[in-house]
């Protein structure tokens, strides 16, 4: 095998191009199991959080949670679903993590079909299914590697066999590692603002399968492909998705044919590894499940559940950008097309890095203190960047801020009452502290604004200070402003407000 090392590049043309569909499995936030009433808890000493029901003990019988399926129902809403009338299956198979040897899945008649996903670029990927499922129970493999090859035994931990579980499987529709990434990243942003999951991928509340081929050139047929089993981070997610399409195309330029299998990524390696041939379907030996009957929602609670949703990341991101252009809109009304994405031409007025800045505050679910901001009269960029740059430095303490002292602490900047500096400092607080009142907090710490009077002879004494860099400055070179105001607040400990040095700057400019 030879180059493995080369990058597939993205834009192809002729040479080879990567296709890539993601099997995405999630957890559901609910309190029970899917099919009994064991506590649905992450972490909790092993082999606690069990019964006959999960456990599959004989004579047990299954009872579904109405809550999964309304949480199911949200996911397909926001992805565009139809939802359906759906059935349960038992998929069959061995394994000591499965208890019954078998598993209760959704088969061919899965509850939500035919949706997609739009990732913030304006690219739509497709949706070919979000069923319904148990999930396993967890194997612990005792040895160095943690994997079974080398094991001195193995423990099997059952607390999370039965938990409700949605398996979005897309279509597939990714051509790069980076929009895997994207999607992954979008995904667990809906699932997360619709209640459905925590998206902890550290956890395995969210894992992620990746299904990856190649072939000669976009329209060629899709090529052999091999499933990359259980990615528990983003970032294993795009190098395994890169690594296992680069050794696909080394074995086919060195005229061998890829093997459709199931692999596992090795992250200390930084490789796939094959674990064994690909299952089809009739491997597993379907069948219904007889204990549970049809699924069959009825319209009005359709209904119900989709009006249950709050705005979605996409929504999110649309009201950030109409607030960058100066539209405030109230939620739910005057937002430019969601659909559109914030990387998509057509953003009025929105840099690169602004774009950016609303990616990630949206993400962290930290946009509601910019629109809380903006409302008590801060200007958009100002409330954006803060949140962006400073808040999001702890965004669990910062998820937690009261939006109006947040609003007064950016309203005393605004103002001229604290320099930037200071702003920062008293932000810090906040976070540190779990709150508190701004104004107190500046009192405490000593701020005030200094006077005009004041900041006239320190700007003086600082142009004095540094003649050659004044000359410059005055002749044009407008990023020298920076450097005075770097060396006021030096003098000044932070008090001086920046806004204020520039005028003074401009003003002995015109002199």
């Amino acid at each position: 095998m030879t180059d493995v090392g080369r990058v597939v590049p993205e834009d192809a043309g002729g040479a080879w191009e990567m296709v890539v569909g993601l099997e995405v499995h999630t957890e559901l936030r609910t309190a029970t199991k899917l099919f009994c009433g064991c506590a649905n808890l992450f972490g909790d000493e092993p082999n606690t959080h069990v019964c006959p029901v999960c456990l599959g003990l004989p004579g047990s019988l299954p009872v579904l949670n109405q809550r999964a399926v309304e949480l199911a129902m949200a996911i397909g809403t926001a992805l565009h679903c139809e939802i359906r009338p759906s059935t349960f299956h038992r998929k069959n198979y061995f394994y000591p993590d499965m208890p019954k040897d078998y598993q209760i899945s959704q088969y061919d008649e899965p509850i939500n079909v035919s949706g997609w996903l739009q990732l913030p670029g304006g690219r739509r990927i497709g949706i070919e299914r979000a069923h319904l499922e148990e999930d396993t129970g967890k194997t612990a493999h005792a040895g160095s590697s943690g994997r079974i090859q080398g094991a001195e035994y193995s423990l099997v931990d059952y607390n999370r066999s039965g938990v409700p579980l949605v398996e979005i499987v897309s279509a597939p529709d990714m051509r790069s590692s980076t929009e895997a990434r994207a999607y992954a990243t979008e995904l667990r942003a809906i699932l997360i603002a619709c209640g459905a999951s925590d998206g902890k991928m550290e956890e395995g509340s969210m894992r992620v399968d990746a299904n990856v081929s190649v072939r000669p050139g976009p329209g060629a047929p899709f090529g052999t492909r091999c499933e990359i089993k259980n990615l528990n981070s983003l970032r294993s997610l795009g190098r395994a998705v890169d690594y296992e399409a680069q050794r696909q195309i080394a074995l086919l330029e060195s005229g061998d044919a890829v093997v459709q299998q199931t692999r596992h990524w090795d992250e200390g390696e930084g490789r796939t590894v094959a674990l064994r041939s690909k299952e089809e379907a009739y491997d597993y030996r379907y069948f219904l499940e007889p204990d549970l009957v049809p699924v069959v929602p009825d319209p009005a609670w359709i209904t119900a559940v989709g009006a249950a949703l709050g705005p979605l990341p996409a929504e999110r991101r649309a009201r950030l950008v109409a607030l960058l252009a100066g539209a405030v809109p109230a939620v739910g009304e005057g937002f430019p097309d969601p659909d559109v994405g914030v990387d998509a031409e057509g953003s009025p007025g929105v840099s690169d890095a602004e774009r950016e800045q609303i990616l990630t505050v949206v993400d962290l679910g930290l946009d509601g203190l910019v629109v809380a901001a903006v409302a008590g009269g801060v200007p958009a960029r100002l409330a954006l960047a803060r949140t962006a740059n400073e808040a999001a430095t702890d965004a669990g303490a910062a998820a937690s801020l009261d939006p109006g002292a947040y609003t007064t602490l950016l309203g005393m900047e605004v103002a001229g009452t604290l320099s930037a500096t200071q702003v920062k400092a008293i932000l810090s607080d906040l976070l540190a502290h779990g709150g508190g009142d701004p104004v107190e907090l500046a009192r405490a710490r000593g701020f005030e604004a200094m006077a005009d009077a004041a900041l006239v002879t320190v700007v003086r004494e600082a142009v004095d200070a540094h003649p050659a860099e004044w000359v410059r400055y005055r002749d044009g070179e407008e990023k020298l402003a920076q450097f005075f105001v770097g060396q006021v607040m030096k003098a000044t400990r932070g008090q001086a407000n920046g806004k204020g040095v520039v005028a003074e700057l401009e003003r002995l400019a015109r002199e």
